[in-house]
């Protein structure tokens, strides 16, 4: 049998696959090859005798497609980044728009509670009264859309807001309204002043809630939604000696 020499080459010794760099990297890749390519031609050309001299135009042309190359990278890195920023921008103003049509405030920044929801009189009295001076503005406690606004009967001038889940809210016994039907209100924006119009007693105003259409205690609905009506009740016994206030 013939023996290979170990002269003999080994036709398959060092043969691999060489792994393709990713696309995204090919021009850059490319590009320094040149670059590099030119610089070596440089040095090798000086060691050798007669040696040419390279076209200055040759090297200044890789060098511009390189910085080419490098800046629209960079511009695109640039463009991602504007991009998330932009996103960040819009859902930071989308969180606090959500955050607003959640938000409940009181009515009226100063007053006194006159009268509480409950029986008066035999009757159910569907609200709270809060007294302030003749003319004094008042806001919407939540957001939503206006369905009345005008005179009605005992309520006087009043308005009426639905908001989207369909609670209503009710402001009653205004001198005047600043709101008419159709609009859309933000909590915290002034719809009316306080007045004494209606069946009332004096100046105040008269706030009801409904919730699917029937009236419950504004001071309950409000504390559940971080709203706190500061009671300031006086007992109608106060000064009366015990044994007469049977």
């Amino acid at each position: 049998m013939r023996q290979r020499l170990s002269s003999e080459p080994d036709r398959y010794r060092g043969r691999r696959r060489v792994p393709t760099p990713p696309r995204s990297r090919y021009a850059v890749v490319v590009t320094s090859a040149f670059v590099g390519a030119g610089v070596v031609a440089l040095g090798a050309a000086s060691n050798l005798p007669d040696n040419k001299a390279v076209d200055p135009d040759v090297l200044q042309s890789l060098s511009k497609s390189s910085s080419i190359t490098t800046d629209a990278l960079e511009n695109r890195t640039g463009d991602k980044a504007a991009s998330r920023g932009e996103n960040r921008k819009a859902n930071t103003q989308l969180s606090a728009e959500e955050a607003a049509k959640d938000l409940y405030l009181l009515p009226l920044d100063e007053y006194e509670f006159t009268s509480p929801f409950g029986v008066r009189f035999g009757k159910l009295h569907a609200g709270i009264d809060l007294a302030a001076p003749d003319g004094t503005p008042y806001k919407a406690v939540h957001g939503g859309t206006v369905t009345a606004a005008g005179y009605a009967g005992g309520y006087g001038y009043s308005i009426t807001i639905r908001q989207n889940d369909g609670t209503e809210i009710i402001y009653a016994h205004s001198r005047r309204l600043l709101v008419q039907k159709g609009d859309k209100v933000k909590a915290g924006q002034v719809i009316g002043e306080v007045g004494n119009t209606g069946y009332s007693y004096g100046t105040h105003l008269h706030l009801e809630v409904h919730v699917k259409g029937t009236p419950i205690d504004p001071i309950t609905f409000l504390d559940e939604r971080g709203v706190s009506i500061k009671l300031q009740l006086e007992s109608v016994y106060a000064g009366i000696p015990a044994d007469d206030a049977s």
